[in-house]
């Protein structure tokens, strides 16, 4: 956990920008019997953290709401750590009355306003999905590849939950655009699951691009310091897509945002949606914006300042 922090911030100072997330574990980071002890660290260490770098993004992975240690982590962590908190992620979510009840923790620890992140990682949650993702608490889903995998029976083989085998077993497949659709359906991050193969980079990348590209996911979890450069790469816009999106915002802009004809093809409002978009994701990303295209963030922090 301190070695993802300390990364979080040294890549802040690269990029200018915070361009993923640190989430501290307590499901699977927490010994047996010591629950407390584990999320009293996460909890300083959040507060540390946020302290040393104010721009950091950090988040703390709960147990499930049928956890014994569930109240306890989201009175203590969101109790003290929630005002600098980006979000809690509550795993092992079945239904919406699962996030109703984290919901209801966080209004008791103080937290009320705290985005929820939530895990969907079995086919009775998968059924759930859209009404999961139309909850006003939650920001984002992720995908448990693992756990969904295993909670067939056996039924999905191995090979299911690794390599290339989780882009083309049609169970596996069909759970990701399940995601995926509901999130966009409802104006939530879809967040596609982890690759197991932290060592092979190419592998990490290949996933990120098929997962972005294919299946309509724009964040991906990694699980180990050496992803995350090549899925920020992977998920990141060209920089032959950032130039013609600035060129296409710029035109329109001149125009007072009436269609345009670029390269010979015909923008409407509906294609400056889309360019704006991948600007925002550019930017997010840490990429290299052309002057042109950095004005419209300067404007917005103008704005944001002075609201």
């Amino acid at each position: 956990m301190r070695k993802s922090l300390r990364l979080q911030a040294e890549m802040i100072q690269e990029f200018g920008t915070c361009v993923f997330d640190v989430t501290l574990d307590c499901e699977d980071g927490a010994p047996v019997g010591g629950e407390v002890e584990h999320a009293a660290l996460v909890t300083d260490l959040a507060l540390a953290a946020k302290a040393a770098t104010p721009d950091a993004r950090i988040a703390v992975r709960v147990h499930a709401v049928d956890h014994p240690s569930f109240e306890a982590d989201m009175g203590l962590i969101a109790g003290r750590a929630g005002p600098v908190l980006s979000h809690i992620m509550v795993p092992k979510v079945e239904c919406v009355a699962d996030i109703d009840r984290a919901h209801a923790a966080l209004i008791g620890a103080g937290a009320g306003d705290l985005p929820l992140h939530v895990l969907i990682e079995s086919p009775l949650a998968l059924e759930h999905a859209n009404d999961i993702a139309a909850h006003p608490r939650v920001q984002s889903i992720s995908f448990g590849l693992m756990d969904f995998v295993s909670a067939h029976g056996g039924a999905i083989p191995a090979e299911g939950m690794s390599g290339s085998g989780q882009f083309t077993h049609p169970l596996v497949v069909r759970a990701k655009l399940i995601i995926a659709s509901a999130c966009h359906a409802h104006g939530k991050v879809p967040s596609h699951c982890v690759v197991t193969e932290f060592k092979d980079t190419q592998a990490v990348r290949q996933a990120a691009q098929t997962a972005n590209q294919a299946l309509g996911y724009t964040r991906m979890w990694s699980i180990h310091p050496d992803q995350i450069r090549p899925i920020l790469e992977a998920m990141a816009p060209s920089q032959a897509q950032i130039e013609q999106a600035v060129q296409i915002l710029v035109a329109a802009q001149a125009a007072d945002w009436a269609p345009i004809s670029h390269a010979g093809q015909l923008h409407d409002r509906a294609s400056y949606r889309f360019f704006w978009q991948l600007m925002e994701r550019a930017h997010r990303t840490g990429r290299a914006l052309p002057s042109e295209g950095q004005v419209f963030f300067h404007d917005l922090a103008v704005a944001k300042v002075n609201a």
